[in-house]
């Protein structure tokens, strides 16, 4: 059993963050142990040179997947430890849909998914529901960047739930190479809004919210897209919109990612109408739920000029939505997740817009 401060809050150095810090430093300890002795045992063979580095390669890869798994581990007692105040805290996991590639027969699914969840120490009758989908590519749900915005909702009465959908990190290589960008991901956080509506029943599946930034604010895009009744606010900070556009600003090599054999596998010039599908900006006619998008001019992961031509389309499609564009804030691509004056003033402005639309419990940023 874990021990709980006199201040009731969780120590990391009770029994249970002891005994799960002990058994990741003995994993990471074999891991390297393991390394080490293969390399050795390869530097005394004679083996061609490719072979060695091919064997490596892999090995580092095997220990890098292993290094995300403690990472996520920990990740897993500092949630805990900065919400358990505010917040009932749960990790749950669900299904989601099939992989494409799969060639397993009709009804069998290994496609399993973990979130967060997150709800008031006294909740509402009823809540609305703030799905949260993480940024980055093979990013995961990091306590270090969004405790705080997930306390400022929680302190709103707001449930959350907030998936590691396909190919985020943490979970092994396998379901870090069932990434599907701007695809099957995007149906995995809508699992995830619906396993919150099915389970738990205080949420009020009318009142239903979807945020991101960067990589998650494309997801939230796609989902609001895809799904136009089941979301009634939407929040993009800074997203990607426009892969074509994206791709040809970005550092060589960004397109690897996309076009890895276990992903897209082509290049855009070889498949531009399947990067147009995975980009919000091709489905804006779908959107339905209101919308507010940040962007920042300094901003070099996403640029504004990605902002700015999804700007143009809601315009042309005559969408419901609301945007602003912060001249060279600090801080660029993380300009409004810090803990700043400026960062604060402008999640107040995402709070007003969401309570506008899912009326909280408290609406604490009038």
């Amino acid at each position: 059993m874990s021990q709980v401060g006199q201040n009731g809050t969780f120590d990391v150095e009770s029994e249970l963050g002891v005994s799960q810090i002990g058994t990741m430093k003995r994993v990471l300890v074999v891991g390297l142990t393991l390394l080490t002795s293969a390399v050795t045992a390869l530097c005394a063979e004679e083996v061609k040179a490719e072979t060695v580095l091919e064997r490596i390669k892999g090995m580092e890869e095997a220990l890098g997947f292993m290094e995300s798994k403690l990472a996520r581990g920990l990740n897993d007692l500092m949630w805990w430890q900065r919400l358990q105040d505010v917040a009932r805290i749960d990790r749950v996991r669900f299904t989601g849909p099939p992989n494409r590639s799969t060639n397993q027969p009709g009804g069998t699914n290994e496609v399993i998914v973990a979130a967060y969840t997150f709800l008031p120490r006294k909740p509402a009758r009823k809540m609305p529901l703030i799905v949260f989908a993480h940024g980055e590519i093979h990013g995961n749900v990091t306590s270090d960047e969004e405790a705080e915005i997930v306390r400022e909702l929680i302190e709103q009465g707001y449930a959350v739930i907030a998936p590691d959908y396909r190919g985020s990190s943490g979970y092994g290589g396998d379901f870090w190479r069932q990434i599907d960008y701007g695809g099957l991901e995007v149906e995995d956080v809508f699992a995830a809004r619906n396993w919150m509506i099915e389970n738990e029943g205080r949420v009020d599946r009318q009142r239903v919210g979807i945020i991101g930034w960067s990589h998650g604010g494309l997801i939230a895009l796609l989902n609001a897209c895809a799904h136009p009744e089941a979301y009634q606010a939407v929040y993009a900070g800074v997203p990607v919109t426009d892969l074509i556009t994206r791709i040809k600003y970005r550092e060589a090599g960004y397109e690897g990612l996309f076009s890895a054999p276990f992903h897209i596998n082509k290049k855009v010039a070889e498949a531009p109408e399947e990067y147009r599908r995975r980009s919000p900006i091709t489905h804006v006619d779908k959107l339905r739920a209101p919308l507010l998008i940040h962007g920042n001019t300094s901003d070099e992961d996403v640029r504004v000029i990605e902002i700015e031509k999804m700007i143009e389309a809601l315009r042309a499609a005559g969408k419901n939505f609301e945007h602003k564009i912060y001249t060279n804030a600090p801080g660029v691509h993380h300009f409004n997740r810090l803990d700043t004056k400026l960062a604060r003033e402008s999640r107040a402005e995402i709070y007003r817009f969401l309570a506008r639309h899912l009326r909280p419990p408290r609406q604490a940023y009038r």
